[in-house]
């Protein structure tokens, strides 16, 4: 299995339960609609199930569409088009058009992630590879210690939970609101120079809110890289791990953390 694809297994059952939160139920009628809508517009890129057509990526894995609520942020995006990807702008698109899509594409990714979610024995790698990648290569221990806030760590979570939170802590998307977890910080720095910073609300393609130190909300449209956005996540060290992350040195953490009892 390629570290792509373990990702994906990993990242199910969190991912699943976040979506049970946000999405519990759909309404089949706008589903129905949605699919229709879909189908017609866009199913010759993307394919008739969103899940890639020879033109178009997948859909379950875009952040658009993970991130979107109720059809808002992927009605601007449609609206907008990607020109220089060769996706044309969707001019006028009705609002409960967009919901009607938002609510099939978020269904499809609902059902997908559920097909995915099964039990498997995760506890397959070798603990003291894992040791090893936690003192080295991992550079886990920058910010951990087995003695303080990882002691006893494998009594305290079953092997899939462990797994996730040394993985991907915050637990799969976020869905474009406040994301579980320690609290990012962001900067804006606006054109004129002027700049705004706190604690991240939310982040999207279009737009940015943080709170500053004095409470006040601040929103920002965003179009491209203007204006300038910078996160500091004190999860970063995850992430960047997560990228060059192999499937054997997944297994091989996890095997290890789950001998911290």
């Amino acid at each position: 299995m390629k570290a792509k694809n373990a990702c994906v297994l990993f990242l199910a059952v969190p991912l699943f339960a976040q979506m049970q939160r946000v999405l519990p139920k759909y309404d089949p009628a706008s589903r129905d609609r949605g699919k229709t809508a879909f189908g017609a517009a866009c199913g010759f890129c993307h394919g008739q199930n969103a899940r890639g057509g020879e033109g178009g990526p997948d859909l379950l894995h875009s952040v658009v569409v993970l991130s979107d609520e109720n059809g808002k942020d992927l009605r601007q995006f449609l609206q907008n088009g990607r020109p220089d990807k060769g996706m044309p702008a969707f001019n006028g698109i009705p609002e409960e058009q967009a919901k009607d899509i938002a609510t099939f594409l978020h269904a499809e990714v609902l059902g997908a992630v559920t097909a995915r979610s099964v039990a498997v024995n995760i506890v397959t790698g070798d603990s003291k590879a894992g040791e090893a990648y936690f003192n080295g290569e991992g550079k886990c221990k920058t910010c951990h210690s087995v003695t303080g806030d990882l002691k006893g760590i494998g009594s305290r979570y079953d092997p899939v939970t462990l797994q996730d939170k040394a993985i991907m802590p915050r637990g799969g998307t976020g869905f474009g609101g406040p994301p579980p977890g320690p609290q990012q910080h962001v900067m804006v720095t606006l054109p004129s120079g002027e700049k705004f910073e706190g604690a991240l609300i939310r982040l999207t393609l279009f737009h940015v809110t943080l709170r500053d130190a004095q409470g006040m909300r601040h929103t920002f449209a965003r179009n491209g890289d203007v204006p300038k956005v910078e996160v500091k996540d004190p999860l970063q060290g995850h992430f960047e791990n997560l990228s060059k992350m192999t499937d054997k040195a997944m297994h091989d953490i996890t095997a290890y953390l789950v001998t911290l009892k």
